[in-house]
Parts: C-alpha cells; structure tokens; sequence
C-alpha cells in the first residue's frame, strides 16, 4: 500500500484559525461591552485622612411614553408611588431624579413633578440628554 507524502502546510493554513479566534474575540467584546463616557481631562483627586459622610441618597422615578411609572425599578401606580415616596422622604434627605420619555405628553410630566412635590420632594432633578449627542 502506497501513501502520499503528506504536503507542508502553508503560513496562511495555519494562521486562519488564529485569525478567527481573534475576530469572534472582537464581536464578542464589542457586544458584550459598556462603552461608558471618560472626563476630558484626567484628575486624580486628593486622598483623605477622614472618610467623607454620604450625600443625599436618590430615588429615580420613572415615566414611560404610555404613562407608566416606575419607583427605583419597581413598576407601581400612582397612588402606590405617592405613598411609597411619602413613606421614604420622611426617612432621610432624599432627592428625587425624574426620568421621563421625550415623547411622554408634558402635561404628564407636570403633574408628575407636582404630584413629586405633594409627596414632600423638596427638589426634582429632570434628567435630559443633550441635542445632538
């Protein structure tokens, strides 16, 4: 029984694989990946001897395009988001952030803030994104 000689494999035959690994490694980094914003300028900030005593705490409400609204994640009508924040402002300094859909009507989104401010929000911070970014 006669055999070829096996032929030399070529550079290109054995790099392909590497190749490959290397492109599903870059789509699955560029999927599974947070692009998050970085400062325009670098600042590392002073140490401290003393540990600083923790800011306000925050709560976000949300108002989607339909109307429904959302307390730190958790869905809930509006009656149960006024007594939720009734119970929580009472606790602590607390400050409020409001996160509605751009096509949410207006309307809704001022009675929001002043059912917010009926509740005992002292400030409402409306959360935006700027035009063109």
């Amino acid at each position: 029984m006669r055999f070829d000689p096996p032929r030399p494999r070529s550079d290109e035959e054995r790099i392909l694989p590497l190749i490959n690994i290397v492109f599903l490694l870059l789509i699955f980094f560029m999927v599974a990946g947070k692009l998050a914003a970085t400062d325009p300028l670098e600042i590392d900030p002073p140490q401290s001897a003393l540990e600083s005593e923790a800011g306000p705490r925050e709560l976000l409400v949300l108002l989607d395009a339909e109307g429904r609204l959302a307390l730190d994640g958790k869905v809930m009508e509006e009656s149960a988001l006024k007594a939720a924040l009734q119970k929580r402002l009472s606790e602590d300094e607390i400050r409020i952030r409001l996160k509605a859909d751009g096509r949410a009507e207006a309307t809704r989104v001022v009675a929001l803030m002043e059912l917010l401010q009926d509740a005992g929000a002292q400030k409402v911070k409306l959360l935006t994104v700027a035009a063109g970014g």
